[in-house]
C-alpha cells in the first residue's frame, strides 16, 4: 500500500474555516463527483470600487443558527457555469479565498449560490482537493477526532 503523508485524510463531512469570511467550524461536505466548490449565500451584490469587481453577500455559518448572519465582500473572480447533479445549468459568481482545514490553509476558488435546500452550507470540491487531500468516503469529522484524540492522549 503507497503512503501519503504530505496529504490530508478526510472523511465524507468535515468542519473548516475561511478566515477571510470570518467563518470558523463550518460543517462541509467533501465531494470527489463535484469539480468545483461551493458556499450557500445570499443576497449576492456585485459593485465595483476604484475599478476593481467585487462582490457583497451574506453567509449563515451556523446551520443551527439561521438568525446569524455574516455580511462578507470579497474580490470577484470571475463567473462560472456549473452543471449540478441533476443537470441544471447556473451561472455563478466565483472568489478566490483560503480555507484552512488540518492545520493547513490554502486559496481555493469557491463558487456562492443558494444551497438552502441541501443539507450542508459549504461543498468541497476536486478542485480544491487538489494535490492535498485523500477522503475516507465511510468516515465524518477525521480531523476533529484526530484533535480530540491528541487532546486526550497529551
Amino acid at each position: 500500500m503507497t503512503k501519503y503523508p504530505d496529504k490530508i485524510l478526510v472523511g465524507a463531512l468535515e468542519l473548516c474555516d475561511i478566515p477571510e469570511l470570518g467563518i470558523t467550524d463550518l460543517q462541509m461536505r467533501v465531494d470527489t463527483g463535484a469539480a468545483t466548490s461551493s458556499l450557500h449565500v445570499d443576497n449576492i451584490e456585485e459593485f465595483v470600487v476604484e475599478g476593481k469587481r467585487r462582490v457583497r453577500f451574506d453567509i449563515h455559518p451556523d446551520v443551527h443558527n439561521v438568525e446569524k448572519i455574516i455580511t462578507a465582500t470579497a474580490p470577484l473572480s470571475g463567473k462560472k457555469t456549473v452543471k449540478s447533479s441533476s443537470a441544471d445549468k447556473e451561472k455563478r459568481v466565483v472568489i478566490k479565498t483560503a480555507i484552512k482545514l488540518g492545520g493547513e490553509t490554502w486559496k481555493i476558488k469557491l463558487t456562492l449560490t443558494d444551497r438552502s435546500t441541501m443539507t450542508n452550507l459549504m461543498l468541497l470540491g476536486r478542485e480544491a482537493m487538489k494535490d492535498r487531500i485523500l477522503v475516507d468516503p465511510s468516515e465524518e469529522f477525521i480531523l476533529t477526532k484526530d484533535n480530540s484524540t491528541a487532546f486526550l492522549d497529551s
